[in-house]
């Protein structure tokens, strides 16, 4: 370098945030309980490193038919996460339009957030989503299977 004469900074474009980093930090959202209690979410394996699956819990809204239960879920955040969403699978047994009623599986394309998913989505978003949708006109007076059925 010439005496006198400016450093040349770098410009680099955004920092990618790796997979892990992002989960360990949803974990710890998660272990604390952020939020107003309606949803929470957790390793199912607390011994699992590659902190792919997780499992749901959605406390179902006022004024639809899922009120009060307690709704469970499975979450499985692949390889890709966060780039591409995870998938989503009602363990509880309901009755929605967005849930194939044979296996409990959420369809990606008919929830906003998981077809529009991008990398600063959360699980704990995704879980809001889930629940705000519970009670979208189209689910809200849906009739629902006994309290405590699975898939």
């Amino acid at each position: 370098r010439r005496r006198g004469s400016k450093p040349k900074i770098a410009m680099a474009g955004p920092v990618i945030v790796p997979r892990n980093f992002v989960l360990l930090d949803e974990l710890e959202k998660g272990e604390k309980g952020i939020g107003d209690g309606s949803v929470s979410y957790g390793l199912a394996d607390g011994t699992d490193m590659t902190l792919t699956n997780w499992n749901g819990m959605i406390v179902g809204p006022g004024g639809c038919g899922l009120e009060g239960r307690i709704i469970s879920l499975v979450i499985s955040c692949g390889a890709d996460y966060p780039d591409k969403p995870p998938t989503v699978r009602f363990t509880s047994r309901v009755n929605l339009n967005f849930v194939d009623q044979r296996t409990g599986t959420v369809d990606t394309r008919a929830v906003a957030i998981l077809g529009q998913w991008n990398r600063s989505y959360n699980l704990e978003r995704l879980l809001q989503e889930l629940r705000r949708e519970m009670c979208s006109s189209a689910n809200r007076r849906q009739p629902q299977p006994p309290d405590g059925t699975n898939f």
